[in-house]
């Protein structure tokens, strides 16, 4: 009998013992999900809430062959009757959102100032792990369902608002870029300025394992003119392609530098345009950046800047945050200096 009773009062105090552990494990469950929540409402809410400065951060979503994608609009201040305004389209890099991307770029303020919208499309993470554009992927057709859907969202901001068609153009930094260059040559003649910041020569890769290899510095030798309209597409090839302008740092671990030279030279190539003398430019204590322009009949179809000491980052973007280098030449106003050009340059032509 005391065997009996003392396996009973064993098994009792397992039980007790058990549920005490059940119940601390059920309340820190509680506890930690309530936590999680919390950082995922915190987080949502800064996603949606508006980057500082005057304006409007409007979100919308648009619909294509490539599924969703959801963007954001900045409408400057104090718009008049009638005011038709530019339009940039900005696409971000891997790891970013459309807001991490305006914050480090500031090109919103830019935009107030010299009256302009800036379009950020935002990659969906069931598209992409990371949030890159699949710019890349030509062989299996999901870069250019991407590129479509990309042009639903700039087709809709068109219809909703007050954008001057004849005056839009489009900026990306690394996978942005790439898709960004993917849309120029596809629908070159709906963008009268293209800038490329920190990404892969056009052409350079077709599948994930060729995108990593042009991302090295592999496949991106400088290509003769017979082979750019395999490269970029046939369509691309003495098309009339707008202006580019290329930036790059030349300590840039991610993208390899040689894109940048090889970028300019496919361009170039395809719009017919020759390369001029490089110079130097700096300004105060930012880093240099050697400027070679390529022109055709006096006109810059072609301006390469690759920027000394800068590595995979928005070159002068906001300070102490990722992908971006305080230090560098102001890569927004280099972007809006070109595109603002190419407008005026179009308007006459």
């Amino acid at each position: 009998m005391a065997r009996r009773s003392s396996s009973t009062s064993a098994a009792k105090a397992f039980t007790r013992a058990y549920q005490r552990s059940m119940k601390a494990l059920t309340t820190a469950t509680l506890r930690n999900g309530k936590r999680i929540a919390g950082q995922v409402q915190r987080a949502a809410a800064e996603h949606l809430k508006p980057p500082r400065g005057p304006g409007d951060w409007l979100a919308g979503a648009a619909l294509g062959p490539g599924g969703a994608r959801r963007y954001h609009l900045y409408r400057p201040p104090d718009m008049q009757l009638g005011e038709r305004l530019p339009l940039l389209v900005m696409l971000h890099g891997c790891g970013q959102t459309g807001r991490d991307f305006a914050a480090s770029t500031r090109m919103n303020l830019l935009a107030a100032r010299e009256r302009f919208f800036v379009l950020y499309p935002e990659q969906d993470r069931m598209a992409h792990p990371q949030g890159c554009w699949n710019w890349y992927d030509r062989r299996f057709g999901k870069a250019d369902a991407e590129a479509a859907t990309l042009m639903a969202a700039i087709d809709q901001v068109c219809l909703l608002y007050p954008v001057d068609r004849e005056r839009v153009a489009v900026a990306g930094l690394s996978a942005g870029a790439g898709m960004a260059a993917l849309m120029a040559t596809r629908y070159a003649v709906r963008f009268k300025a293209l800038a490329m910041h920190s990404g892969v020569a056009p052409g350079a890769a077709r599948s994930p394992a060729t995108a990593l290899g042009a991302m090295r510095g592999r496949h991106v030798p400088p290509m003769p003119a017979t082979a750019v309209g395999k490269a970029m597409g046939a369509a691309a090839v003495f098309a009339t392609l707008p202006p580019l302008l290329v930036l790059h740092g030349d300590a840039d671990l991610v993208v390899s530098a040689r894109n940048a030279l090889s970028t300019a030279e496919v361009w170039a190539t395809a719009t017919g345009a020759r390369p001029g003398i490089q110079r130097t430019v700096q300004r105060g204590k930012r880093h240099a950046m050697r400027v070679t322009e390529f022109k055709r009949k006096g006109r810059t179809l072609v301006m390469l800047c690759e920027v000394a000491g800068l590595g995979h980052a928005w070159s002068g973007g906001a300070p102490r945050l990722p992908f971006s280098d305080a230090a560098g030449p102001n890569a927004s106003r280099l972007i809006w200096a070109f595109a603002s050009k190419q407008f005026k340059a179009a308007a006459v032509a």
